[in-house]
């Protein structure tokens, strides 16, 4: 069922029941005139009678007081909401006065006649040579008031029905806006972010259609944005393989000339070592240099890709690798802590979390000036991945600074969020900076 049926339906049973209400009250007050009205004219009728009855009494030659009556009777004809009968002593009928021809082509149906029919009444005097009865009738007035509410009810009917079509025809005007709406919602589910509606006359369909088409803006600016993610994941994942690729030709290519190269030099130390001292110290200094760049070389290839990832798995590896920036620098304390199943991660997020790690360790040597850094690496029971660094360096004002411009920290966030986790930096200037990363179901999605 349609909304503007729906709300044509609320209107109608509203207007149908101020109708039954109001058609309640007349009925109310139409018993009530009723009865008012014949009482008072029952009243009126006897008093009349009691009249004519005390002037026939007082004055003998009028006649008997029944022929008296009955002459004015005669005269007096139908008597509005009264029954008058006279007869004699023996209860022979003299007069009786003649029905109501008010509203005679009016029949009001039984119901309604019983409804606001007052409690009749009968009055009786007894002459000389006669009885008077009065009995209360209110058929006329019945009638009378059948026939005006039957004017009120067909004017309420005609009311009713074009208050309907008009309400119809108002609710389909004013609700005319939600087809562009709804088509305008079916097609950015099916994907075309492109759409947008027009501006609408009343206010509470144009503040829908504002609020619509800013969604819209945003679902496309998200799109965007996580094409840019993936595209930026895609880069990584390249990135990556690259720097694998070239440790491993680095290691296996330039590892062996180096590792003949100092061979050779050996060898000629050996056999120089008494007959000419100047080439044994020239053989000496290749093999230094050999063995320099060979740990150089190994140096290049432990940052391009450490070959313990692969092996050992993540916790050795970031061990090994606080292990050595610990030799490096002895002036920073690192404390890294690692609970729960950090092994079972998967490669993606190992090396992922490897350069986050790596990344921290060089700022906090470069620009956090600190002496403290701790690294907390856990899973959670429900699979989530949470990784919190703090360090206790100079800091820096988050407000005040374009995060985007610093890339450390933009690389950090771009790999988190490629991996749908959460990124959050607080830090002061001068109490440090804690970088909190959370990924959901990681070792259930990675393990």
């Amino acid at each position: 069922m349609s909304l503007r049926l729906r709300l044509n339906l609320l209107i109608t049973t509203l207007m149908l029941l101020f109708m039954v209400a109001v058609g309640w009250v007349i009925l109310e007050e139409t018993r009530v005139s009723i009865r008012e009205r014949v009482e008072a004219a029952t009243r009126v009728t006897v008093q009349l009678m009691d009249t004519v009855i005390a002037s026939s009494t007082m004055n003998p030659e009028f006649g008997y007081t029944h022929e008296v009556l009955k002459g004015f009777l005669e005269h007096l004809g139908y008597v509005r909401s009264n029954k008058i009968t006279l007869t004699d002593l023996q209860g022979k009928l003299l007069y009786v006065s003649p029905p109501s021809k008010f509203r005679a082509g009016v029949h009001p149906p039984q119901w309604f006649a019983n409804w606001v029919a007052p409690k009749p009444e009968k009055v009786e005097r007894l002459v000389r040579f006669g009885r008077l009865s009065i009995e209360s009738s209110a058929e006329g007035s019945i009638r009378e008031a059948w026939n005006s509410l039957q004017q009120i009810m067909w004017i309420g009917l005609s009311f009713f029905i074009v208050l309907n079509v008009v309400v119809y025809w108002m609710l389909g005007h004013w609700l005319k806006p939600l087809q562009p709406i709804l088509g305008a919602i079916n097609r950015m589910e099916r994907g075309n972010l492109n759409t947008r509606l027009p501006e609408f006359d009343l206010p509470e369909f144009e503040k829908i259609g504002h609020s619509l088409n800013r969604m819209a803006e945003s679902l496309a600016a998200e799109r965007q944005l996580e094409e840019s993610r993936q595209l930026t994941h895609l880069i990584q994942s390249h990135i990556e393989e690259e720097r694998r690729s070239l440790a491993r030709e680095l290691h296996d290519e330039l590892g062996q000339y180096v590792t003949a190269i100092k061979t050779f030099a050996v060898a000629i130390v050996n056999r120089s070592k008494n007959g000419a001292p100047d080439i044994e110290a020239s053989a000496k200094t290749i093999v230094a240099a050999a063995n320099h760049i060979y740990d150089g070389m190994h140096d290049i290839i432990r940052q391009l890709r450490p070959g313990s990832l692969d092996n050992l798995g993540l916790a050795e590896t970031l061990s090994d690798a606080v292990n050595v920036v610990q030799q490096q620098h002895p002036e920073l304390k690192i404390n890294l802590v690692m609970a729960g199943k950090v092994d079972r991660l998967g490669e993606t997020l190992n090396i992922n979390i490897y350069r986050i790690v790596q990344e921290a360790l060089n700022n906090a040597i470069k620009h956090a000036e600190a002496n403290l850094l701790e690294i907390k690496l856990s899973t959670t029971e429900t699979g989530d991945l949470q990784l919190a660094i703090h360090d206790d360096g100079k800091g820096m004002d988050i407000n005040a600074v374009d995060q985007t411009n610093h890339f450390g920290l933009l690389g950090m966030r771009e790999r988190v969020q490629a991996l749908h986790g959460s990124f959050n930096v607080d830090s002061k200037a001068g109490q440090g900076t804690a970088i909190y990363i959370n990924i959901p179901q990681a070792v259930k999605t990675e393990g």
